[in-house]
């Protein structure tokens, strides 16, 4: 099933050859974009790294790192990150990163508050946020609130992710080596097609008359529906069928894809990751009815 190869980066990887990095078969950068907030800075290589990566047709996100330890400290945080990334576009989405050791230990109910402030402010003026901690962070210091509002960025440097919640990226390894890249860099896939998700909603920089036309009829996660002689794809944009199926399936994340629905053949299975394992695959809107 579909997914997406990618990298994060920031000025620790000196200057990338971004031809290279693309040619190498990179799809998507999480690039870091500002830390801190009262006395904020940049990442010296933003600006360089997000026009190279654009120029070069690299979908581009951003994330920022996290000092916060309180709230309002991260308020400003994400008014600082939105003054950084401001006239820009992004396919894939605003991160905040949450690992420094003085925010661990604040505790679950802090840490929550801290993200959620961030997070509300990013959002109310246009972008799309994610969360990025590692497996035992996500574990032990988020509420449940969390997780019902926010895509998450999983750091887990392992064969196989053992989350047992949704996300929508994960970052595999840190002494990842690319071409067009000096020093290790973080390895990373997504499960999401976010350029898709940006465009047709009008986030993330991308105005409407920008957005992909919207279906008919729109399809929820989880919600059943009943197909005869379907054709079945393994990906949004391939023109081969690989199956036909007919019976009782379930729309997996509600996300339309050119002009297609991932299904499911369980509800139990909606949304689960990795999608590989528990999605079926991609049938057309006009199949299900």
């Amino acid at each position: 099933m579909e997914s997406y190869r990618g990298i994060d980066v920031s000025k620790w990887q000196g200057e990338i050859n971004w031809s290279k990095v693309k040619n190498a078969g990179i799809n998507f950068v999480m690039i870091r974009s500002s830390f801190g907030g009262t006395n904020g800075q940049k990442d010296p290589k933003f600006e360089y790294n997000y026009e190279q990566a654009k120029d070069v047709g690299v979908n581009v996100g951003a994330y920022h790192f996290a000092y916060a330890t309180t709230p309002e400290e991260a308020v400003k945080e994400a008014e600082y990150c939105l003054s950084v990334i401001k006239g820009k576009k992004f396919e894939y989405p605003i991160a905040y990163d949450l690992e420094d050791s003085r925010i661990q230990a604040l505790g679950k109910a802090k840490i929550s508050e801290i993200a959620k402030a961030f997070c509300e402010t990013i959002e109310k003026n246009g972008y799309y946020v994610a969360i990025y901690s590692n497996l035992y962070w996500l574990n032990n210091y988020y509420t449940e609130e969390i997780f019902k509002k926010y895509d998450i960025w999983l750091a887990q440097w392992n064969d196989k992710p053992t989350f047992q919640r949704p996300y929508g990226i994960w970052q595999k390894s840190s002494k990842g080596k690319v071409d067009g890249i000096s020093t290790l860099v973080d390895l990373d896939e997504s499960y999401k097609n976010y350029p898709s998700i940006m465009k047709y909603n009008g986030l993330n920089g991308y105005g409407k008359e920008e957005e992909t036309p919207k279906p008919p009829k729109g399809y929820k996660a989880g919600q059943k529906v009943v197909l005869k002689n379907a054709k079945l794809y393994s990906s949004a944009y391939t023109e081969r069928v690989s199956n036909t199926v007919s019976g009782t399936y379930y729309i997996y994340d509600g996300i339309y894809l050119d002009g297609r629905y991932r299904i499911t053949n369980s509800l139990k299975n909606v949304e689960r990751v990795p999608i590989a394992k528990y999605v079926t695959g991609f049938v057309e809107r006009k199949d299900l009815g």
